[in-house]
C-alpha cells in the first residue's frame, strides 16, 4: 500500500503590478497669518489682556470718577513715575528682599517634614496631624500672634510667610513621594541608598512634577500673604514694602498709584511665574520625560 503524498499549500501565480505615474504632487497652502497666530499661546493671552484692558478703559470712562476708578492711561503713567522716581522700585526690592527669606524658609521646613514623613512612622503621623491643623488656618490670622512674638518688623513677615508656604508644599511633596512606584524604591535600596541619600538621589527627582506643583502654590500663597500682612504694618522704619505703598496712597486718595502698586503685584507674579516656574519645568520634568 503506497503512502499518500503530502498536501502542499496551493502557489499563488506571481505578477508584477506596474506603477501609475505620480501626477503633481500637491503643495499644502501655508495657513493665512490670522489662523498662525491664533494658534499661538502667547497671541491669545495678549488679546484676553487687551480685552480686559479695553473692557477696564470703558468702565472707568463710564464711571467719570478718577477718584474710585482711574482710567488704564492714568494708572499706567502712575506706573512709569513711580519707576522713574525710584519708589516702587524701592517698595518692590523691599517685599522681594523678606518673600525671598521666607519662601526659602518655608520650602526648607518642607524638605525636612516630608523627608521626616517618608522615612519614619512617627513623621508621617506628624505631618498628618500638622498639616490637618495648620492648613485650612489662613496666614494673615497668625499676624496677631507674630506681631505679639516679634514685634513690628522682619520677623512677623518671615513667621506668617513661613506657614503660608510650609503647608502646601509640604502636602504636595508627600504626596508626590507617596505617587513613586515601588520598583523605583526598591532600586534605590538595592544600590544601598537609604535615608537622606534616598529622598535626594530617588524620590525627589520621580516626584518633581508634584514638588513643582506645591513650589508654584507655596508662591502664590506667600505673595498674596506678604500683601495683606503689609497692608496692616508692613513698614519698619519708614522703609516698607509694596503693601504698604498701596496703603498709604489709598490713605492720600492716590487711587492712580493704588491701581500702579496692585499692577505691579500682578506683573511681578506673571514675570515669576512664567519665567521662573515655567523655565524650571521646562528645563526639568519637561527634558526628562517625567510629564508630558
Amino acid at each position: 500500500m503506497s503512502t499518500p503524498a503530502p498536501l502542499m499549500p496551493p502557489v499563488r501565480a506571481e505578477y508584477e503590478r506596474p506603477l501609475e505615474p505620480v501626477g503633481d504632487l500637491a503643495v499644502e497652502t501655508p495657513l493665512p497669518f490670522a489662523k498662525r497666530l491664533a494658534s499661538q499661546s502667547w497671541a491669545r493671552r495678549v488679546l484676553i489682556a487687551l480685552v480686559l484692558i479695553g473692557a477696564w478703559e470703558a468702565l472707568a470712562r463710564a464711571m467719570n470718577n478718577d477718584l474710585l476708578l482711574p482710567t488704564f492711561g492714568a494708572t499706567l503713567t502712575a506706573f512709569v513715575q513711580g519707576i522713574l522716581s525710584g519708589e516702587l522700585l524701592q517698595r518692590t526690592a523691599v517685599s522681594m528682599s523678606v518673600l525671598l527669606r521666607g519662601y526659602l524658609l518655608g520650602v526648607a521646613c518642607a524638605f525636612v517634614l516630608t523627608s521626616l514623613a517618608v522615612s519614619t512612622r512617627i513623621g508621617r503621623d506628624l505631618l498628618s496631624m500638622l498639616t490637618a491643623m495648620f492648613n485650612p488656618l489662613p496666614s494673615i490670622a497668625l499676624l496677631p500672634l507674630a506681631l505679639l512674638w516679634f514685634g513690628l518688623g522682619t520677623g512677623s513677615l518671615l513667621f506668617v510667610l513661613v506657614h503660608a508656604v510650609l503647608w502646601p508644599l509640604a502636602l504636595n511633596t508627600y504626596s508626590g513621594f507617596r505617587s513613586v512606584p515601588e520598583t523605583l524604591r526598591m532600586t534605590g535600596r538595592n544600590y544601598g541608598l537609604n535615608g537622606l541619600r534616598h529622598v535626594v538621589l530617588i524620590l525627589v527627582p520621580a516626584a518633581l512634577p508634584s514638588i513643582l506643583a506645591g513650589l508654584r502654590v507655596g508662591w502664590a500663597f506667600a505673595w498674596r500673604t506678604l500683601i495683606a500682612a503689609e497692608l496692616v504694618f508692613g513698614a519698619s522704619s519708614g522703609n516698607g514694602g509694596l503693601g504698604w505703598y498701596i496703603f498709604q496712597n489709598r490713605n492720600e486718595l492716590y487711587t492712580d498709584r493704588v491701581f500702579a502698586g496692585l499692577a505691579a503685584v500682578i506683573a511681578i507674579g506673571l514675570l515669576v511665574e512664567h519665567l521662573v516656574f515655567d523655565t524650571l519645568e521646562r528645563l526639568t520634568v519637561g527634558r526628562w520625560g517625567v510629564q508630558h
